[in-house]
C-alpha cells in the first residue's frame, strides 16, 4: 500500500509539473521538483507537533516527520526555516517557505491572507493553572474575572480565543520565544490556554501544571497545512498527499508515535 501511495503521489507531480503551459509555471511544486528543496517553516515550540533543540538546532515532534515524509514523496530535501507565531503568515506572503508545518490551526482570520490544505487531524483549546491555585479554577467562568490574568502568545489563535472567553479578566499577551505556561509558572499570569495536544504534554513535564474546566475543551478546530493562498497547483498537489497519507494510515501512526490519540 505504502509504495502504491509513493508512486501515485510521484504521478500527480509529474502530471500537475507537465498539464500546465509553460508560461503559467510559477508554482511553488515547480520550483521544489527543479531545486530539490522544500522549504519548510516552523515555530519548533509546540510539543509534541515541533520542538527544536537550543543546542544542536534540530527539531523533532509530529511534524517534523510529517515534513520528512512530504520530502521524500516529493523526492527532495527538507530545508526547515525558523519562523514566529505572529509572523508566521507574513513569511508565507513574502515567500520566506513553501509550506507552514507547525500545528496551525485553520481560522477565518488567517484564511484571508493565506491558504490551507484539508486538515489532518483536530485539537480543542483547554485552560491552565498551577496546583496552588487549582481550587481558585474549577470552571472555564472561573477565570473571566476582573483581577484574572490570563497570559497568551501573541499572534497564536489563542490570543483571540482569550478576548472571547475571557472578556472580564486581563490578557497578558506574551512575546515569543516566551509562552504563555512559563508566564503562569512564574506568577506573571493566573490562567493560561492552549491546544489540548500541548496541554497534554506540559502537565507531564511540568508537574505544577494542571488543567481545569472539567474537561470542557472549547474552539474545537482542524489543524491543516498553511501555504500562499493563489498557489492552486500547489494547493491541489498538497491535498491530494494529506488525502492519501490519510487513507494510506501515515497521520494515525505518526500520533500514535507522538502520543497525540
Amino acid at each position: 500500500m505504502k509504495k502504491i501511495l509513493i508512486t501515485a503521489i510521484a504521478a500527480i507531480a509529474a502530471i500537475s509539473a507537465t498539464a500546465v503551459p509553460a508560461s503559467a509555471q510559477k508554482s511553488r511544486l515547480d520550483r521544489v521538483l527543479a531545486d530539490g528543496v522544500l522549504r519548510v517553516g516552523t515555530t519548533g515550540d509546540f510539543n509534541p507537533m515541533t520542538v527544536r533543540d537550543p543546542a544542536t538546532q534540530s527539531y523533532k515532534g509530529f511534524e517534523i516527520d510529517s515534513a520528512n515524509e512530504l520530502a521524500k514523496d516529493l523526492g527532495v530535501k527538507v530545508q526547515f526555516v525558523p519562523t514566529d507565531w505572529k509572523t508566521m503568515i507574513a513569511g508565507v506572503v513574502s515567500d520566506k517557505y513553501d509550506i507552514v508545518m507547525s500545528g496551525t490551526s485553520m481560522n477565518v482570520g488567517r484564511a484571508k491572507a493565506v491558504g490551507f490544505t484539508l486538515p489532518y487531524v483536530n485539537v480543542g483549546t483547554v485552560p491552565m493553572t498551577t496546583k496552588d491555585k487549582a481550587s481558585r479554577f474549577k470552571s472555564w467562568a472561573d477565570a473571566n474575572k476582573k483581577g484574572i490574568k490570563v497570559a497568551v502568545i501573541l499572534g497564536t489563535v489563542f490570543e483571540e480565543q482569550a478576548k472571547v472567553s475571557f472578556p472580564n479578566a486581563e490578557i497578558i499577551k506574551i512575546e515569543a520565544p516566551a509562552t504563555g505556561f512559563q508566564a503562569v509558572l512564574s506568577g506573571r499570569a493566573d490562567v493560561t490556554i492552549t491546544s489540548n495536544l500541548d496541554a497534554s504534554k506540559l502537565v507531564q513535564k511540568y508537574t505544577n501544571l494542571v488543567t481545569f474546566g472539567a474537561g470542557e475543551m472549547r474552539a474545537e478546530r482542524p489543524l491543516a497545512y498553511i501555504t500562499a493562498q493563489d498557489d492552486f497547483k500547489w494547493i491541489n498537489f498538497l491535498n491530494n498527499w494529506v488525502t492519501m497519507k490519510k487513507v494510506g494510515g501515515f497521520f494515525d501512526a505518526n500520533a500514535t508515535k507522538w502520543r497525540l490519540n
